[in-house]
């Protein structure tokens, strides 16, 4: 049947080339019949859906975002560098470019960021950049990055000096030890007093790599490709009814004390805009404000470790909830992390999996026990 039907079509474009071409004699102009000819061929021929256009290109979807990028970009590993909230160090730099993006609190009641960033090669100034934590290094494997810091502290001097953790510091690594490797790779500014003025760059990121030993590409058997789901088209959460809640503002001040977080939806873009310290959030490079096309809030057990107010996260756990926002939305989830490569999951209240949208995504890592608003 597929035959007949091929030789239908092909039959069918010849007669309307060769009617065109006797037509042409009785006053129609020799155009009509390319037009015919070109009409008639092109039905003769199966049609591309655009995701086997983008395929045939040499494209795929990438796991942070789910849009069409180029299959060499998608192997390269990221960067998860850290960055800080305090008001006196804003903007940072390079921030609009990472695809996601996780705030999560520490001592002294001020919030950090890491942000996980795929396309930074092409990036002259990247920071300011300021110390991690070790809840940190569990949602950082889960993208198997090279980690961007000036220093630490003491509590994750385990995790960090482990032989799978490619790491480059601008200072100890834990704060009280342990060298800072890849330490060439950061310069300072004039700008800002430190500790605020400390940056890198894409050419002292590959050279520090190169320097350590770091392979640039994902590392086969370690990196976990599995990571968010995404909706085929649009998901408006419309699905769940009167579950999904109106979320036109989000409110992160009482999980983030000191910053403020919050956020706008634009039915405009269908994106949600960020500010911090009652202001846009912005990038220094470009001047962009922060947008997502998902917010999500995960609340996680944590305690205090000691007199210095220095904080633990459970952040393997499967017992915990959260809520997911998306296009003006917002449903309740739960979440679950099984070990430190393995992708942090979450899922609706009737067991399934959410499908987030195409976009960059930011993750509240929030304290349990403190509410997030919105309306």
């Amino acid at each position: 049947m597929k035959g007949r039907k091929w030789i239908k079509k092909i039959t069918a474009a010849v007669l309307a080339a060769a009617i065109a071409v006797s037509l042409s004699g009785t006053g129609f102009l020799s155009k009509t019949v390319a037009y015919a000819a070109e009409e008639g061929a092109q039905a003769a021929l199966p049609q591309q859906t655009p995701e086997e256009a983008f395929a045939a290109a040499g494209l795929v979807r990438s796991v942070y975002t789910n849009e069409w990028i180029s299959a060499e970009q998608a192997t390269i590993r990221p960067i998860a560098v850290m960055m800080p909230t305090d008001k006196i160090a804003q903007p940072s730099y390079g921030i609009s470019n990472a695809k996601i993006l996780y705030e999560i609190m520490e001592e002294g009641e001020i919030s950090r960021q890491m942000a996980i960033i795929d396309d930074w090669t092409g990036l002259s100034k990247i920071g300011n950049v300021r110390s991690c934590r070790a809840y940190y290094l569990l949602e950082a494997t889960e993208w198997d990055p090279i980690l961007v810091h000036f220093g630490g502290v003491v509590y994750m001097k385990d995790r960090i000096t482990a032989p799978d953790i490619n790491n480059i510091s601008g200072a100890q690594q834990y704060g009280v030890g342990g060298g800072s490797p890849g330490s060439g790779a950061f310069f300072r500014t004039t700008d800002r007093k430190a500790p605020h003025n400390a940056y890198t760059s894409a050419p002292g990121i590959v050279n520090a790599c190169a320097e350590l030993g770091y392979p640039l590409n994902l590392r086969e058997g370690v990196y976990n490709p599995k990571h968010f789901t995404f909706a085929a088209g649009i998901n408006t959460l419309e699905q769940y009814g009167a579950a999904a809640a109106t979320a036109n503002a989000i409110d992160l001040s009482q999980i983030y004390t000191y910053t403020k977080s919050a956020f706008v939806y634009n039915p405009a873009d269908g994106l949600y805009y960020k500010s911090i310290h009652g202001k846009p959030q912005t990038d220094g490079l470009n001047g962009e404000q922060l947008k997502f096309a998902n917010v999500i809030v995960q609340n996680t057990k944590w305690v205090k470790l000691d007199d210095k107010g220095y904080l633990a996260f459970q952040n393997i756990d499967n017992t915990e909830d959260g809520y997911y926002f998306t296009k003006g939305k917002c449903i309740h989830v739960t979440w679950q992390k099984m070990g430190d490569y393995m992708p942090t999951v979450y899922y609706d209240d009737f067991g399934n999996e959410i499908q987030l949208n195409e976009g960059k995504t930011y993750i509240a890592i929030a304290q349990k026990g403190r509410p997030v608003l919105y309306n």
